[in-house]
């Protein structure tokens, strides 16, 4: 059983800071919280078409799109995660959940699914770890 004191739950509770964080600066629009958790060659597939962005600044372009969009047309992106997998052997971590864009006015869900996203931890031997995201995958179930 993982415990608080274990490592995979430090990870575990980590990740899932950041990822909270992640939906944050979503909300709010902010790039530099965004530029702080995505890895320089980070990887993007989008749920409905498989759009794929390959690297932080391609996805820094996208919601900066995204973020200037008029309010009643902006979406407003959640990822919960379900569970997270730490590995034992390398400094990973795969996440698992549900994602929803709701719009931004009215709060109308306009799409929602499942994602996994892997993350990695930059510094796995300092005393603050730093896990970034590496890649993510989304599926558009509704």
């Amino acid at each position: 059983m993982t415990t608080a004191s274990t490592p995979n739950a430090a990870a575990d509770l980590a990740i899932r800071m950041q990822r909270a964080a992640f939906n944050r600066a979503l909300a709010q629009g902010d790039l530099n919280a965004i530029t702080a958790i995505l890895h320089p060659n980070v990887t993007l597939i989008t749920g409905s078409d498989s759009a794929l962005l390959n690297g932080r600044k391609a996805q820094l372009q996208a919601w900066k799109r995204e973020f200037g969009a008029a309010p009643a047309q902006r979406t407003n992106y959640v990822r919960t995660p379900d569970a997270i997998h730490v590995s034992p052997v390398e400094p990973i971590a795969m996440e698992t959940g549900a994602w929803q864009g709701a719009n931004a006015t009215t709060g109308a869900v306009q799409a929602s699914g499942r994602y996994a996203a892997k993350w990695r931890n930059l510094v796995p031997l300092g005393p603050a770890p730093q896990w970034v995201l590496m890649a993510e995958i989304f599926v558009t179930l509704a």
